[in-house]
């Protein structure tokens, strides 16, 4: 990885390497995340235009930052979400990204022409004054990878391998933001590693983007079919030793990543202890 790719362009999010992915984190957990050098928490689902959680999270931290994998298009306007992200912005200024994505056919009803959709909810973003190396956008595919780097910072790939990490960061570009999720079991049990990894997975199956890409990555037909093979479970879900795990991660910054999202697959009260035997192995302590 070369030392732009490590840092971006002069206007990229600064988020340090890694950070910490999840459907929540309570304002003290967030505040233990930082302190083991963790750079950011990205919180998951589709959350509600006004992103009143965002705050507690900011004021319980000095210099955390905070981002959303990802604000729905088709649930959360832009007029409001652009209002929320001034808001916060206004409050702490440069500490909010707000990652935003087109979500899934199968879970909504008025999906249509996505990339079309998702092109003017940009426009409206712009329009609304919500600076692009301030978003990114959720990409699988070329043409939205594309996309990602014209029209915002960059990309904030899901469910996705160091290969498709190398792929993207062709696509985008040298300077482009490039922040790929990646789920982590903390043992050394192959077969508890991956029914753990095949519960959190089981939903994906459902969702052809997510098919398609594992596709595209070279795995089968059969391979993406619920409830997956083992090969395709081992890609997306690190498994092992903390550095064992570690290395797993680190392969997507030599791949062009600059920051990697770690979804520890952990009970919530757990979540900072297992971040905690990994913040070693990754060199953030």
């Amino acid at each position: 990885m070369t030392d732009a790719q490590a840092t971006g362009s002069p206007s990229s999010p600064s988020l340090g390497r890694f950070g910490s992915f999840g459907r929540g984190v309570t304002p003290q957990q967030a505040r233990e995340i930082e302190a083991l050098g963790y750079g950011a928490v990205w919180v998951g689902g589709s959350p509600p235009a006004e992103l009143a959680w965002v705050e507690p999270i900011l004021e319980a931290t000095t210099t955390l930052q905070v981002a959303t994998g990802i604000v729905n298009i088709w649930t959360a306007a832009a007029k409001p979400v652009a209002d929320s992200f001034h808001r916060i912005d206004k409050a702490y200024p440069g500490r909010f990204l707000l990652g935003i994505g087109v979500g899934h056919p199968e879970a909504h009803s008025e999906y249509r022409k996505p990339f079309d959709a998702l092109t003017q909810y940009l426009d409206q973003l712009d329009e609304y004054g919500v600076p692009a190396n301030r978003r990114v956008v959720a990409a699988l595919g070329p043409r939205v990878l594309k996309l990602s780097a014209e029209r915002s910072a960059g990309a904030h790939p899901y469910l996705t391998t160091p290969e498709h990490t190398a792929r993207a960061r062709e696509l985008i570009g040298p300077s482009a933001f490039l922040a790929p999720e990646h789920k982590v079991v903390l043992t050394t049990d192959a077969d508890k590693a991956r029914a753990v990894g095949r519960r959190a997975l089981d939903i994906y199956f459902n969702l052809a983007n997510y098919r398609n890409n594992w596709k595209r990555l070279g795995y089968s037909d059969e391979e993406v079919t619920r409830p997956g093979s083992d090969r395709l479970v081992d890609a997306l879900v690190a498994y092992g030793t903390p550095d064992e795990i570690a290395a797993r991660l680190k392969q997507h910054l030599d791949a062009g990543a600059n920051h990697v999202p770690v979804q520890v697959l952990t009970k919530d009260e757990n979540l900072v202890s297992a971040l905690a035997d990994l913040a070693g192995p990754l060199g953030l302590t």
